[in-house]
Parts: C-alpha cells; structure tokens; sequence
C-alpha cells in the first residue's frame, strides 16, 4: 500500500481494533475471573507431575551440566555419547540420595523433638506462666493478659479432651479422615513419581529442546527481535537459576550454623530450631522473623531466660547473613531495593501464597529490568538518552539492565 493516507488509515483501525478486542478480553477475564480460576487449578492438577518434574530438573540441571563435562574429559573416545545419558542418572542419584541423607539424619530427631515438646507443652506453660507472674507481678495489665492466655489454653484443652477426642473416636470419622489422607498422600507420591520420570526425559533432551526453542524463534521473529527475546531468555535463566540455587546454600549454611550455636550455647530442642530457622530462611526479607518468633517461643516454653538469648543470638545470626554469608553467595543479582523486594514479597504472597513469596524476587526482578530497558529506549528514540545517563551518574549503585535491550539494536540498525 503506496499511498501513506490509506496506510495511516489501516494502522489506525488497527490499533482500535486492537484495543476493542483487548478491552473485550479483559472485561471477559475479570466477570468469568473464579471461572478461570477453576479451569487453571483443575489444569495444574493435571499437570502436576510435569510441573514436579520440571522444577526437580531445573534445579539438577547445573549438576547434570557439571557431571556431563566430567565425564566427556573421563570416558574413552568410543563412549562419549553416554556421557549425557549417564549424567542424568547420576544427578538424580545424588539428588536422591541427599533427600533421603537428610530425612534419615533429620526426620527421626525432628519426630523426637516434637513428641517430647507435645508431652511436656502443658507443664513448661504453667511454669511459664508461673516465672512470668513472678517476674512481671507489678504490671497489672501484662498479668490480664496472662491470665486470659491461660484460660483460653484451659478451655482448649478441656474442648480437645470432650469435643475433638469423642468426635475422632467416631468409626466414620476417622475412615473418611484417613481414606481423604491416604489419598492425598497417594495423589501426590504418583505425581512425584512420575515428575521423577518426566525430570529424566527433561535432563536428556535439554540441549534439544534448547535448540528447537531457539529454532522456533528465529522462525516467527525477525532477527533482532529473536535476538533480543533470546538474549531476555538467557537473563530469566540466570536470574532464577543463580538466585534460587544460592538462596539454598545460603539457607543451608544458616541453618548448620544454627544447629552448632544452639549446641554450643546449649539451647533446647537444637535440631528442630535449627530446622525451622533454615527452612523459613528461604523467605526473602521475611524469612528470618518467620522462623525466628516461633523458633523463640518454643524455647521460651523450655526456658525464658533461653530464650531471650535465643532472639539474640538468631538476630545476630541474620545480621552476619544479610551483610557477609548472604552478598558472598547471592551478590546483588536481582538488583532490587528493599522497598520492591517487601513490595514483591508482599504481592506475590498474597496472591500465590508461599510459592509466590519464593519466587517473587527474582520474578519481579525480571520485570523492573524489562522496564528499565523500555525507559532507556524511549529515551534514546527521543534523543534524550543523556537523561539516563545522568541517572546513572547520580546513582551509581543502580545495576544496569542485565541484558541488551532494543535501545541496543537500536544502535546497530543501518
């Protein structure tokens, strides 16, 4: 079409088209929104054992690389092919075999524990209460309170031994209770199983279905368009994959770090402490008071004096995390500010529950550098790309976007 009024034309019906059909698919989003809540629930259900079998081979995939490399160096000429193939198998091995060291080292002292806190809980919070009146007696409010603790707690208990007991004891109760379990259990012990299977498919194919993406993309995209997509694949890779995998280590470390503070200081119940505060360490920014109040209290049930030293001594431990263990490991990849890492946080959990307080940093992470790259663009589009680098010069610390946006092409265009 030669003629630039006709063309003008047609760009605009374009774009209200566009835009009509957009609105309509909104407004259809948002009316049918529990509907399609439904349809994308009943869909992950489905889909569970791929989306197992999808993270287990995201997080083994650096080890399979690892291994894969090794063995090309180690096997004769003749058999590299099976370098792949036994990578695979090994990384899930030594997977596996970590899983079961810890449930093994873990679970039985964990159970031990618990059962030991469940059996004297009624005692500790009676001499809790005693220390606490004793302690506290001129605060008239403190000892209310106290007092209304401790006949709620009187109350749950006499409602568990007449209400809940008798109600258990019923035939019919505990088979629906059970069969309902036993199902559940079932449900997702299959679709782990096959998540295993599916993680094994996904780690051997994973360099062809690399390239087959990459096939696809600069089949349908123009060149510097593929360019950029895949360039923003990679910085997604990178983003969760080096963020995830060291907030794992870092939590590790927190938590073995723990451990031996709490046998060295001699703490109660060491091990399911510990547990608690490695495990909710992988909460960014929240993590720490997650595990760390309720870690506090159980020792308080065993000794308040404890602890107290107890919050100290973890308060102490999250400062050495957040200023030398945690930037060693993690760095500043995500290049966010603490406001939107609790403003992500905050969001994602309230949406997605926990598995979006996971992910949420790295995710939104991606997101503020998409939009960083498009303002750099449209700076340079307009001829004002000397704005951004001012921007820069007054905030150094601010990491520039991970990846080469279209301002960048942009540049490159004859």
């Amino acid at each position: 079409m030669k003629d630039p009024y006709k063309r003008r034309y047609l760009y605009l019906m374009l774009v209200i088209f566009g835009a009509i059909s957009l609105s309509i698919v909104v407004f259809f989003v948002l009316y049918r929104f529990r509907g399609i809540g439904d349809v994308v629930h009943k869909l992950t259900d489905i889909l569970a054992p791929f989306i197992y079998g999808g993270v287990v081979a995201y997080l083994l995939r650096p080890m399979c690389n690892h291994y894969e490399r090794g063995l090309r160096h180690l096997l004769p000429r003749k058999i590299k092919g099976l370098a792949n193939s036994l990578a695979v198998g090994l990384s899930l091995i030594t997977g596996l075999l970590i899983v079961y060291a810890l449930i093994i080292m873990v679970a039985p002292q964990l159970y031990q524990s618990v059962l030991t806190l469940w059996n004297s809980l009624p005692g500790k919070i009676s001499d809790l209460l005693v220390w606490a009146r004793a302690t506290f007696a001129e605060n008239e409010e403190l000892i209310n309170l106290l007092n209304r603790l401790n006949l709620l707690y009187s109350d749950l208990e006499s409602w568990s031994q007449n209400t809940l007991i008798p109600y258990l004891s019923n035939i019919m109760g505990i088979v629906s209770g059970l069969s309902s379990s036993v199902y559940r259990v079932f449900m997702f012990l299959y679709n782990l199983l096959i998540g295993l299977i599916v993680a094994c498919y996904l780690l051997a194919s994973r360099k062809k279905f690399a390239r087959q993406s990459v096939l696809i993309i600069r089949s349908v995209l123009q060149p510097r368009w593929a360019d950029l997509v895949l360039n923003e694949v990679a910085f997604v890779d990178r983003m969760f994959g080096g963020f995830i995998d060291g907030k794992l280590l870092d939590s590790a470390i927190i938590g073995v770090l723990c451990y031996f503070g709490c046998l060295i200081f001699r703490f109660p119940n060491a091990l399911l402490v510990s547990a608690i505060v490695g495990i909710t360490n992988i909460i960014p920014f929240f993590g720490p008071f997650i595990g760390g109040i309720p870690a506090t209290l159980l020792i308080m049930i065993e000794s308040p004096i404890k602890g107290l030293w107890f919050a100290v001594f973890v308060l102490a431990l999250q400062q050495l995390d957040g200023n030398v263990i945690g930037p060693k490991i993690l760095g500043n990849r995500t290049g966010l500010s603490s406001f939107w890492v609790l403003f992500a946080i905050v969001l994602c959990g309230g949406l997605w529950g926990l598995p979006g307080m996971l992910i949420c940093v790295p995710a939104f992470a991606v997101f503020y550098n998409t939009v960083k790259k498009l303002v750099r663009r449209g700076l340079y589009r307009k001829g004002q790309i000397e704005i951004w680098e001012k921007y820069k010069a007054d905030y150094p610390d601010e990491p520039s976007p991970g990846s080469p946006g279209p301002a960048d092409f942009g540049k490159n265009k004859k």
